[in-house]
């Protein structure tokens, strides 16, 4: 059977030469090590569906498969061109990628799974077909990417921009406006940027969007990666534009308008707005065709074939086998690292006098396996909140670190105001911490925060996860906790460290030995 040549190739300018033809034996091989990995790693795949369930921020993941499929349809011609090469390298590509999932694995960041987990597919396909016949499916390939969800990493950033451009767009108006971190308040009311308005819906559909119409629309990368990057500037700006526009509807209309339901409805109505007359504009300098002489593979004799394909039932097998020896791994590391005892958090031995009056304000985290939260009274008589988080065993639903773990929630009548690090003295020791201004309408709050992961003090996800992962493959276990001080700072911000500082130097090595306590190993 002869299929079509490649869009925009002539068929009249390619050389007569026999059609390829793989052995089904060989195409079985290469089917079904293409479908290993979903059997091999599908809970992480379910964990990706879970969340195109959950969040309509990610729910295109479920179109990104059969969008990627039709583009590796659409140049089909070229297998009848070009015989598949099996590519040994390759496995050494595919073995990097299970070691980044096992990473992943270990230090409980799914990102990173399903990153890895997504991207064995294009570098199963290199291995098996050979550089030169899968770069021509490079974009098709490559476009699995965006089923991952990704992006929460960006949530707080895009927050913060979006409450400077509204503030100063506003004042820009002549509008007085009373602002406190994100928070801010108008004399017709009052407004708060949290995730729905940090536009992070409209980046991840517009970058997803844009990829795809440059891929189609231009042959030129440049042309592409200058429409690339106006899908990522454009739902910026304009989502900047939709929040001042949104505030000012409320302002102007007495908070009657733009402040329930319509507010999201207005939101995306702009957004459809804006990214039509991007793609408009960009259609003018549309490159539907590619000349023919640079699209024209080069002849291949049907004769050199067979031993190539006969050589794709080993590398299946190979790569089946690098992908499997990861998950097959973690079972046995999980298993080893598992400890079923129970946590037993003893409430430190502190040198000061407990009291019971302190502002209402709790760490707003996961549950953990234990928790105390005392109140002590510093030598000056300014109260001293101490909480102590205790995870075991962690999961996604239950972990020290994660992106929802926050010292507050969005309904708390605290919420910080400004963050910091900082080093101090404590127990003799020097200690980074993290501090943050917390804001309430009963007055402030500094904190002081550190995670314990691995029996190491840190102030980084990042480091911290990879301590956490590095614990775990030395079958160390995964124990962590969180470490929180707190003081009221109505009066002066000041001296609320200073008694912070004084219960480092007084007490920290009675918390320090409740935590080695408690790990027990």
């Amino acid at each position: 059977m002869f299929l079509k040549p490649p869009p925009g190739v002539d068929a009249t300018a390619l050389p007569a030469a026999a059609p390829i033809r793989m052995p089904a034996a060989s195409a079985i091989a290469l089917a079904l090590a293409l479908i290993a990995p979903f059997l091999l790693y599908w809970q992480t795949a379910a964990s990706m569906v879970a969340i195109w369930n959950s969040s309509e921020t990610f729910a295109h993941g479920y179109v990104i498969l059969p969008i990627s499929l039709g583009l590796i349809w659409r140049q089909r011609a070229w297998f009848a061109r070009l015989p598949a090469r099996p590519w040994w390298p390759g496995l050494l590509l595919l073995a990097g990628a299970g070691a980044a999932w096992l990473a992943g694995r270990m230090g409980d960041v799914q990102v990173v799974m399903q990153y890895a987990f997504v991207s064995m597919f294009p570098l199963a396909a290199l291995t098996l077909l050979g550089p030169r016949l899968a770069s021509k499916f490079t974009f098709p390939l490559l476009f699995l990417l965006f089923a991952v969800p990704f992006g929460e990493i960006f949530v707080e950033p895009l927050i913060n921009y979006t409450a400077d451009f509204t503030v100063w767009a506003v004042q820009a108006t002549g509008i007085p406006v009373l602002r406190n971190g994100t928070r801010f308040e108008l004399p017709t009311g009052s407004w708060s940027v949290v995730e729905a308005c940090s536009g992070i819906r409209y980046l991840i559909s517009s970058i997803t969007l844009g990829c795809l119409y440059a891929y189609l629309t231009y042959r030129s990368n440049t042309r592409r990666a200058v429409f690339i990057g106006l899908s990522i500037v454009v739902p910026i700006v304009a989502n900047w534009l939709r929040a001042y526009g949104i505030v000012m509807i409320g302002h102007m209309s007495g908070m009657e308008l733009a402040t329930g339901v319509d507010h999201l409805v207005y939101g995306w109505l702009f957004f459809g707005v804006i990214m039509f007359i991007m793609f408009w504009i960009g259609s003018y300098w549309r490159e539907d065709d590619q000349p023919a002489a640079a699209a024209a593979p080069a002849p291949v004799q049907a004769a050199a074939v067979p031993g190539k394909a006969a050589a794709l039932l080993p590398m299946a097998v190979a790569v089946v086998a690098v992908a499997a020896m990861w998950p097959a791994f973690a079972t046995v590391n999980e298993r080893a690292n598992l400890n079923p005892a129970p946590v037993a958090l003893a409430e430190p031995a502190v040198a000061w006098p407990q009291t019971a009056g302190f502002p209402d304000w709790e760490v707003h985290y996961m549950e953990p396996d234990a928790r105390v939260k005392r109140v002590y009274v510093a030598p000056d008589g300014r109260p001293v909140q101490l909480q102590l988080l205790y995870y075991r065993n962690q999961t996604k639903q239950k972990g020290l670190i994660s992106s929802v773990n926050r010292l507050a929630g969005d309904k708390d009548a605290f919420h910080p105001v400004a963050s910091s690090l900082r080093s101090e003295q404590a127990g003799g020791r020097s200690l980074a911490l993290r501090e943050a201004v917390m804001h309430s309408n009963d007055g402030k709050l500094v904190v002081w925060h550190v995670m314990w992961v691995d029996g190491q003090y840190l102030t980084s996800n990042v480091v911290g996860k990879l301590r956490q992962a590095q614990g775990k493959l030395q079958f160390r276990g995964d124990d962590g906790a969180l470490v929180a001080i707190a003081a009221p700072a109505a009066d002066s911000q000041d001296a609320a460290r200073a008694a912070l500082r004084a219960f480092l130097a007084q007490n920290f090595g009675a918390v320090d030995a409740a935590l080695v306590k408690a790990r027990g190993r």
